[in-house]
């Protein structure tokens, strides 16, 4: 058997049979799918962590969870698994959140928990629960897109209210908001 052959047995003695294969290349493909609706919007809104990485993140938290069950770990083995996971994802988020110091905000807290919230729809994917995926995915989304507005709209019509009592002393409250 010549190098090529060799390194194709290698690669195929990790894989399982034809079903098991179809059900991680599903189960892959749809986290890849959901991450990437979620990244989309993000991008959208001109965010740092877009599609490709939330995409990243949701086949990567996926394949966390679908090699411990192919190999044959506990489920106390598992669940230590995604602990780990989501302890790492984190620090991603928390790589996106700024303090803007010379505008006393801070930014990125949407983003950072999308991001935590793709690695748990990526656990669940990996899992085998495409459903329960699926359902997270969409209500992320519409929390992401509808609520987006809608808090920006209480913030302006906030906005609009502190500038019409411009004259009034503010309280600590109008300094926060």
């Amino acid at each position: 058997m010549g190098f090529g052959g060799a390194l194709w047995q290698e690669v195929a003695a990790g894989l399982p049979g034809s079903v098991e294969s179809a059900r991680i290349v599903v189960r892959l493909a749809v986290a890849m799918a959901l991450g990437g609706v979620l990244g989309m919007q993000r991008a959208h809104a001109g965010k740092a962590a877009g599609m490709r990485t939330h995409m990243l993140v949701t086949m990567g938290a996926a394949l966390v969870v679908l090699l411990p069950q192919l190999i044959g770990m506990s489920s106390a083995d598992l669940s230590r698994v995604i602990q780990g996971t989501l302890t790492g994802i984190g620090f991603i988020g928390g790589g996106v959140i700024l303090k803007m110091n010379d505008q006393h905000q801070i930014v990125g807290i949407t983003t950072a928990s999308s991001i935590w919230l793709t690695a748990t729809v990526g656990i669940v994917t990996g899992a085998g629960r495409l459903g329960l995926a699926v359902v997270a995915a969409a209500l992320a989304f519409i929390i992401l897109t509808m609520f987006g507005r809608f808090e920006h709209q209480l913030i302006a019509a906030h906005a609009a209210e502190r500038a019409g009592n411009a004259g009034a002393a503010n309280s600590p409250l109008d300094r926060v908001l």
